[in-house]
């Protein structure tokens, strides 16, 4: 028998091949998968992308711990200031911060008047008038040199009847001045700027004049050319009478020393 001209039992051969062929692989494509190949190298770098934006501020933390006190800074410059009067000498010490305003001559009211000031004071070598300074004025107040009375077997014997120099001193480091009795050294944080005799005007019942006590350089100056005894402020040096001071430790034979002091 024939279909279409091909003999029946040629034609169920040629299906059946051809179903064999549909159901069998053909080149691999169907089979299981490989195992992983080698890693491959690694790609150029790409380019940096945009920055992000902004993240929200984050909670305020908790403060840390106080950290040590750091090293205490040089003084400051023109932070105060002091002026004092080194009585005796016409420079100041050579100390740091200390420096000569001016110096001058040591005056006061003549001792044997009851007028006048109660102090004495450094004039400038050199005056100033004003014009309308009257030079026909009498019986006003007036000035008088200092000269040292250094009586009896005294350290300061040599300067008897001399005249006494000053020097206006400033402090640019320091603030505070302090002159002390019977002291010739200063207390603990204080500078010394110098230390001698202190001095006032003598005990006698024509001295009718007062002065402050004042301190004397320990080693004093004269003044050149002023020699001769004319008497007007009197200075002489100060001892401690036993009556209401102790003594001892005071000593009513001994003269008094002093020292002036800045911080």
């Amino acid at each position: 028998e024939t279909a279409y001209g091909e003999p029946i039992s040629e034609r169920l051969k040629r299906q059946s091949t051809n179903t064999q062929t549909c159901t069998t692989p053909r080149d691999g494509r169907d089979g299981l998968g490989g195992p992983p190949g080698p890693q491959g190298l690694a790609g150029v770098p790409g380019t940096p992308g945009t920055p992000g934006s902004d993240g929200q501020p984050g909670t305020k933390g908790d403060r840390g711990s106080d950290g040590p006190p750091g090293s205490q800074g040089p003084p400051g410059l023109n932070g105060g200031g002091v002026t004092y009067i080194r009585w005796g000498k016409t420079t100041c010490p050579n100390i740091h911060g200390t420096s000569l305003v001016y110096d001058g001559y040591t005056a006061g009211t003549h001792y044997t008047e009851s007028g006048g000031g109660a102090n004495i004071i450094c004039l400038p070598k050199v005056p100033q008038y004003h014009d309308e300074a009257n030079a026909a004025n009498t019986g006003d107040s007036e000035l008088h040199g200092a000269e040292y009375q250094i009586w009896g077997d005294r350290y300061l014997r040599g300067h008897h009847d001399r005249n006494v120099p000053c020097a206006v001193c400033e402090v640019s480091t320091r603030s505070k001045h302090l002159m002390i009795p019977a002291l010739y050294d200063c207390p603990t944080g204080w500078t010394e700027e110098c230390d001698g005799w202190l001095v006032a005007e003598r005990k006698l019942n024509n001295h009718k004049g007062r002065i402050t006590y004042s301190c004397i350089d320990k080693n004093p100056d004269v003044l050149p050319g002023l020699y001769g005894n004319e008497d007007g402020v009197l200075l002489q040096p100060v001892e401690a009478v036993c009556n209401g001071i102790p003594c001892p430790p005071y000593d009513d034979h001994k003269d008094l020393s002093c020292v002036v002091c800045t911080k």
